[in-house]
């Protein structure tokens, strides 16, 4: 059973439009009040809301039809209202590796979570509280969109207090651990330093012990980084 978390439907907002980003996004939820939330903080960000559903048949539907940048699901959907947007979202992550996912959740679920992100870049996983934070959450759909991942901070929480007596991270120091759990939120180095009030050349120097601890193969550095989160997600 997941850690509950308080559900927050997107404020209502008055933002200044901004110039289109050409990027485009279907979003799924069966709660209208918070997808129309969605939608509309979305579209004054600059995003096409191409689609809109209310159940995972109509969701895959959709994706189908538009091939979005982005397709916005809650893991919980009708007819049963268990893992049905989850069941979704990887079946369009197979059937469409190329459109970002983020699966919104009003708990902390870390089964399902690890699921979804073991499956690479361009995955999401946020407490549906946390878009009550426009800033934040318009910046993790960003990052989304330009090929990187996203990690609700209360999960990375969950998972460092689940570590376990083999734990694989064990011979990280607890500030790589620190910085691999930045990492795993989905942060650069850049971001990873301003919010440990470091250089970022220190980060640099802690990322590349992560991957030399972890024996991570020589190979481009977004693909090191996402095994080393891969690494600390099914580290539990």
């Amino acid at each position: 059973m997941g850690r509950s978390a308080e559900v927050a439907h997107t404020p209502s907002v008055d933002r200044e439009p901004v110039e289109a980003t050409g990027r485009t996004i279907v979003i799924a939820d069966d709660d209208l009040l918070l997808r129309e939330g969605l939608a509309s903080l979305l579209t004054q960000a600059g995003y096409s809301v191409v689609g809109q559903a209310g159940d995972a048949t109509e969701l895959v539907s959709l994706v189908r039809e538009h091939r979005p940048d982005l397709a916005i699901v809650d893991i919980r959907m009708p007819p049963d209202h268990t893992t049905e947007g989850l069941r979704a979202a990887q079946a369009i992550r197979d059937e469409i590796p190329e459109i970002a996912i983020l699966v919104l959740s009003a708990y902390v679920e870390v089964k399902h979570a690890t699921t979804l992100l073991a499956s690479g870049q361009r995955s999401g996983y946020l407490l549906k509280s946390r878009v009550a934070n426009i800033d934040e959450f318009l910046e993790s759909i960003d990052r989304l969109c330009r090929g990187g991942s996203v990690v609700d901070p209360s999960l990375v929480v969950e998972l460092l207090a689940a570590r376990t007596a083999d734990d694989p991270l064990e011979g990280l120091t607890s500030r790589e651990r620190e910085v691999l759990g930045l990492m795993a939120e989905g942060r650069t180095n850049a971001g990873i330093a301003r919010r440990l009030w470091v250089t970022e050349g220190t980060v640099e120097k802690h990322v590349h012990s992560i991957f030399v601890k972890l024996r991570l193969p020589e190979t481009e550095d977004d693909h090191r980084r996402i095994l080393a989160v891969v690494a600390f997600l099914g580290a539990r």
